[in-house]
Order: C-alpha cells, then structure tokens, then sequence
C-alpha cells in the first residue's frame, strides 16, 4: 500500500478573516503558510495540528454555499482527536463556540460531539483511544 496517512484537509470558507480567526485563534492551529493569490483573488492559508496534519484554508470570490448539512455528496465532517471530549467542548464553548451535546460510538464506546465552523461546515470533536487501547 503506497497510501501512508491523511496529509491535509481542504476547507472553502466565504469570510476569509472569520475563517481564519476561528481557525487560528480560536482552535489554536499554527499558521505554516499564508499566501494570497492575485490571480485568482483567494487567499491560502496552511494550517497545522500538533501531529503534523494540516488543513487547508481557501478563500474564493463567489464560492457557492455547501448544499445541506452535513448529508450533502462530499466531504461530510473533519473530525479532530482529542484527549478529552469533555474538557475540549467546555474549551471551546468558553471561547462562544455552540457545541453539541456529547454522544458515545455505538461501536468504539469513544466519546464525540460536533460544533461548526463560521461557514456551518460540520467539524467532530472524537476523544482519542485510552493508551492501553491504542
């Protein structure tokens, strides 16, 4: 198998500055890479997370909204690792993030719940397997 792990996430946002605030400051991923593209009038921010994943964010004039939520073709969620479910939703609801209720995997017994982004994309929170689990 040639295929070793997710490098990135792509992410079109309508409002690059609430986009990017949310992103950075309030999730806290770095920012690697920020460029802004005249040609095509978008901005490209690469992100990362503290395992070296990435997401990439994209700004483009006149981008078309995400049909539904979240049961439209395509991507359906981006879902974050963490290691409590619990203490990442009071974090981010202290920082004005709407959160749902926390929901268990009827399958791994992990904890999860979702909150979105300033576009409504649908992001997970999905707690981590305990050590002697992973």
């Amino acid at each position: 198998m040639l295929l070793r792990r997710i490098h990135h996430a792509a992410i079109i946002c309508s409002d690059y500055a609430a986009s990017r605030r949310f992103y950075v400051e309030t999730l806290g991923l770095s920012v690697l890479a920020e460029n802004y593209r005249a040609a095509r009038q978008s901005y490209k921010l690469d992100l990362r997370l503290p395992d070296g994943s990435q997401v990439e964010l994209f700004s483009f004039p006149a981008a078309p909204p995400r049909p539904s939520r979240p049961e439209a073709q395509g991507l359906r969620h981006l879902a974050f690792e963490v290691d409590d479910v619990a203490q990442a939703k009071q974090w981010l609801e202290a920082r004005g993030v709407e959160v749902e209720p926390i929901r268990v995997d009827e399958y791994t017994g992990r904890r999860y719940t979702f909150f979105a982004d300033p576009d409504g994309l649908p992001l997970e929170l999905y707690e981590a397997a305990p050590a002697s689990a992973a």
